[in-house]
């Protein structure tokens, strides 16, 4: 009895250790009044939200995104939140996923008018559903030029004067179907899974620099991109999706930015959001001790409660299956 005692006393005072040395090794704060943020995708949805959010905190914005009236309508929108009259916004009407340079050489001219990106929020993506088969391969491409070039290359644009600086966040915003594929993304689901190898690959590279990359994965969210997903869904993903509730974008940037400034390299919402990111932690960094702790500790019963989830997803693609079969037929023999 005193050796089990002993064991428990000794693993709380471990577990308070943790939480003691955790803030001594995080990062430190990024400080948003009068940093200079850069959102692409930032005309609407997720973008328009997270810019929001940061311009209510004191920052200068660049807004980058395809169609100008929408932009010039967003910046209109955004500075009805300034908290002081030195703050700008900045609008730049230009496809992130096309040519490189082009992207390059927009970003310097907004450092050249705003001063060096300290944060950069890459928000730009599109999504189509539909079976495999009955998807165009343009599907493919498009979506991989979008979902992953569209955040390769403005992050490639500004990584260069951060690490001169020592200083900045990279966040790349990701999707729940970029950590569990399903039924009708297999479009979609790849180009989000790539943009977290990126990060990792990117955050070993510089963390010596002081520069953090965070990978947000929201769940569904009420935007004018998802009304335009659910029009093409096929009717195992509409089932499957109703396991899930749909989350604001507005609340979805608060978690973004609050994460993007402690440095973290996950950004969840909910219940489901923390247990996938338990579930699929593998090699990802951590940026506090007890984070890792917390990922150990929780992985198991985590992974049985999603082995039930599967289950469920593929009762529903099989009951769906047969029903479709049953109607082909019950058809045939009209």
């Amino acid at each position: 009895m005193l050796l089990l005692l002993a064991a428990a006393a000794c693993v709380v005072a471990f577990v308070l250790l943790l939480y003691m040395v955790s803030p001594l090794i995080s990062p430190k704060p990024l400080k948003l009044p009068g940093a200079h943020v850069v959102v692409t995708g930032g005309s609407s949805g997720i973008g328009k939200c997270v810019a929001i959010e940061c311009y209510k905190q004191g920052a200068f914005i660049t807004l980058i995104a395809r169609n100008e009236s929408k932009l010039l309508q967003t910046k209109k929108e955004i500075e009805k939140y300034s908290v002081n009259d030195k703050q700008v916004v900045l609008c730049i009407s230009v496809d992130v996923s096309k040519d490189y340079g082009h992207v390059e050489n927009v970003l310097k001219q907004a450092q050249e008018k705003l001063g060096p990106v300290d944060m950069l929020i890459n928000c730009a993506g599109t999504s189509v559903t539909g079976k495999y088969e009955d998807l165009e391969v343009s599907c493919f491409e498009r979506l991989m030029a979008v979902n992953y070039l569209g955040s390769v290359y403005p992050s490639r644009a500004v990584i260069a004067t951060m690490k001169e600086r020592r200083m900045g966040r990279i966040v790349f915003v990701s999707s729940q179907a970029g950590q569990l594929g399903l039924f009708g993304y297999t479009a979609y689901s790849p180009t989000k899974f790539a943009l977290r190898g990126l990060a990792e690959a990117l955050q070993m590279e510089v963390k010596p620099y002081n520069i953090y990359v965070t990978v947000a994965y929201p769940p569904d969210t009420d935007t004018p991109g998802f009304a335009e997903e659910i029009k093409t869904k096929p009717l195992e993903t509409k089932l499957i999706s109703e396991t899930s509730s749909v989350c604001q974008a507005e609340q979805v940037a608060r978690v973004i930015v609050k994460d993007a400034i402690q440095g973290n390299f996950n950004s969840f919402m909910g219940s489901d959001g923390y247990m996938l990111s338990v579930l699929t932690s593998g090699m990802s960094p951590v940026t506090a001790i007890t984070e890792g702790l917390q990922q150990v500790v929780c992985m198991g019963i985590f992974r049985i409660i999603g082995l039930f989830y599967l289950g469920s997803f593929d009762s529903i693609v099989r009951r769906c299956m047969i029903q479709r079969e049953k109607s082909e037929s019950t058809d045939k023999t009209k």
